[in-house]
């Protein structure tokens, strides 16, 4: 896993492109865990194990696979830009890559994009009420592993949902 600081993308730009600041910004482990975002990298060959102990100690019941590739996932197109606009979720949003790579976009507390590169192996939990969006690298393809609670609820809450529960209780955690 790597993150950074992003620049902005420029008008006719590329979603899909690093997006880094000159110079560049990068962003650790401690910093995103800070944002409440969590992060592991567990062996893509010897996961089973060890995502059965995080799935058992965060209450996790259900999983299913993802692949987005355009010839792997309907309406790919309008499902990309989809996952590309900003929003939130009132669950967990839990990702295992196991093929592939792409980009998690979290906001900072200032209100500032940071980019998680996610590749084979690494496992992101981002918190429920974190404003963030996903999208692919260059390669086109990611496929992974998501995990639930309890039975998925795909309802993204876009922008602004400043008054949203979920997120008020999620600024209250990262305050303190």
């Amino acid at each position: 896993m790597k993150a950074w600081y992003m620049a902005d993308i420029p008008e006719g730009g590329d979603q899909r492109d690093e997006h880094k600041t000159d110079p560049v910004q990068e962003v650790g482990e401690e910093q995103l865990k800070a944002l409440g975002v969590l992060y592991w990298h567990i062996d893509v060959a010897t996961h089973e194990k060890a995502l059965e102990g995080i799935c058992s100690e965060r209450n996790y019941a259900a999983q299913d696979v993802i692949t987005c590739s355009q010839d792997k996932l309907p309406n790919y197109e309008e499902k990309l830009k989809t996952f590309f606009a900003e929003h939130l979720h009132e669950d967990e949003e839990i990702r295992y890559v196991t093929e592939g790579s792409g980009y998690f976009d979290v906001r900072s507390l200032d209100d500032r994009w940071v980019r998680i590169q996610v590749t084979p192996g690494d496992l992101l939990i981002l918190p429920a009420g974190i404003y963030h969006r996903f999208t692919l690298d260059n390669n086109n393809y990611i496929q992974a592993k998501r995990l639930f609670q309890a039975e998925p609820k795909w309802t993204p809450i876009n922008r602004p949902a400043d008054d949203n529960t979920f997120r008020l209780d999620y600024l209250k955690a990262v305050a303190n």
